[in-house]
């Protein structure tokens, strides 16, 4: 309750607004997944350095493993009508200490992917302009002025940023489907097969990295309830909106990948992979779609990674600013726009932390691909995977506590099998982490360390809150913990 004064009630502190339907809200979400991003970019990469052939059955177990986390995340928000995701559902199911260990990794999660996005697209929008004809720039010039565009974009009103990323959406899902239903029509290189779906050449390989990269290609879906609070009829948007964005990734990916094994047949992609697999969706565009279609490809691929860290910059604003808001973080962050009704001083914070950190990785030298953006794509995929994992175990201790859900299938079943899938992805992705980012075990394990750094810092914040300022830690209660 806000306080009154001898004039009247004193008026709330303001919030986010919006009236985003279940439509507008997988815009956003599928938009951060970056179909064609994944397609041309992740997929070539895993099927060289995971499980080859048999990377297109990934997307299915990945879809079915997050549905079923799914199952758990459209209950808890209904049940708790709050806009922190993560950080919030795991306060309320596993208390504020790990609730705010939470807020931290989904930080670092969300911050990581999007650098590494910024990474692919200044290398791919240099090698773009230099084929034209122009100035050959350093990747981190190109990244950086992406980095002011999204500042601008970012600042400004939801809606802009949602408009925006659904027509670059729609071109890219439509290439993306073109060029997939051309394969597919002409028959491939080697004739239609089942054959990536085969036990034998889905386990081949490293089907680890496989499953890892898949998962990545995932990541941003759940922040669907990151947009509660600009949502119309959040109750049902935000359950509608969940299902509908790991439904739609799961296939587009599992039917677009399938396509690209067979424009070059189960026994040749791996080689095509390995000539080049930054330029393999061009290649396979030009086979199939000839030289209009390889120049769309082209284009498409950088709106998509553009579209990609829009989305994301949106995602952890808003994660800034739900954190702000318990004062565990600065609370200006937490301050919304008088006319954009947009977190706008956590966006512009956000911006300076993506400038700030594609500079440090130009000055240590580190290659934008290679380096940059597949190191730290792990990184994001191994903090999703946790996140995810703990968020299943919140679902089924808050339940069972409060009792205010008695659907066992929503607040038990599926949570469990979904804590147990994405258990086993997490280990995978430490297991084979080494063999991602080149094989060193030391880089591997300073990599790991700041993972792990940032959930223990958030756990240590928790602990010296309800030691020094129980007013504060009491606070955290309104967006962590019941």
């Amino acid at each position: 309750m806000a306080p009154t004064s001898p004039s009247g009630p004193a008026s709330p502190p303001a919030g986010l607004r919006g009236s985003l339907g279940p439509g507008a809200i997988i815009f956003m979400v599928v938009a951060a997944a970056a179909p064609l991003t994944v397609i041309g970019g992740g997929a070539p990469i895993a099927i060289l350095i995971g499980n080859g052939a048999g990377y297109p059955a990934m997307f299915v177990v990945s879809a079915i493993v997050l549905l079923l986390f799914a199952v758990g995340l459209s209950a808890m928000s209904r049940h708790v009508p709050k806009a922190g995701a993560f950080f919030t559902y795991i306060g309320y199911g596993l208390g504020r200490p790990l609730g705010l260990g939470a807020a931290y990794l989904a930080w670092l999660t969300y911050t990581m992917v999007q650098v590494a996005v910024y990474g692919f697209l200044g290398a791919a929008l240099r090698r773009s302009i230099v084929d034209i004809g122009g100035p050959e720039l350093p990747w981190y010039g190109y990244a950086l002025a992406i980095v002011a565009v999204v500042g601008v974009l970012g600042y400004r009103h939801i809606e802009v940023s949602s408009k925006a990323l659904g027509l670059l959406l729609i071109a890219e899902v439509g290439i993306v489907l073109l060029l997939s239903v051309v394969v597919m029509a002409r028959g491939g290189a080697e004739g239609l097969s089942a054959q990536p779906f085969s036990p034998d050449t889905v386990l081949s390989g490293s089907p680890g990295l496989g499953l890892m990269l898949a998962i990545a290609g995932f990541i941003g879906f759940e922040a669907t309830a990151v947009f509660r609070d600009e949502a119309r009829d959040p109750a049902r948007t935000i359950p509608v909106a969940t299902y509908g964005a790991v439904l739609a990734i799961g296939v587009l990916y599992a039917f677009a990948s399938w396509a690209l094994v067979m424009a070059w047949g189960p026994d040749g992609i791996v080689a095509a992979a390995a000539e080049n697999p930054g330029d393999l969706i061009v290649r396979t565009a030009q086979e199939y779609l000839g030289t209009a279609g390889a120049v769309a490809v082209n284009v498409l691929l950088l709106t998509s990674l553009f579209a990609c860290v829009l989305s994301f910059h949106n995602v952890v604003a808003r994660y800034q600013h739900s954190m702000a808001a318990t004062n565990v973080l600065p609370s200006g962050l937490a301050r919304v726009h008088d006319r954009h009704r947009s977190p706008h001083l956590s966006s512009l914070a956000q911006t300076g932390t993506a400038g700030a950190l594609v500079a440090v990785f130009a000055l240590c030298g580190l290659d934008p691909e290679l380096e940059v953006f597949t190191w730290f794509s792990g990184v994001a995929s191994l903090g999703v995977a946790v996140l995810m994992a703990v968020t299943c175990a919140a679902v089924i201790v808050y339940f069972a506590r409060t009792g205010s859900d008695t659907r066992r299938w929503h607040t038990r079943i599926a949570p469990a099998f979904g804590l147990l899938g994405l258990a086993v992805a997490a280990g995978l992705i430490v297991v084979n982490f080494p063999t991602l980012i080149g094989g060193s075990t030391a880089l591997a394990a300073v990599l790991l360390a700041v993972t792990a750094a940032f959930p223990l810092a958030g756990i240590a914040q928790a602990y010296t809150l309800r030691r020094a300022n129980r007013t504060v830690y009491d606070g955290i209660v309104d967006a962590i913990a019941a």
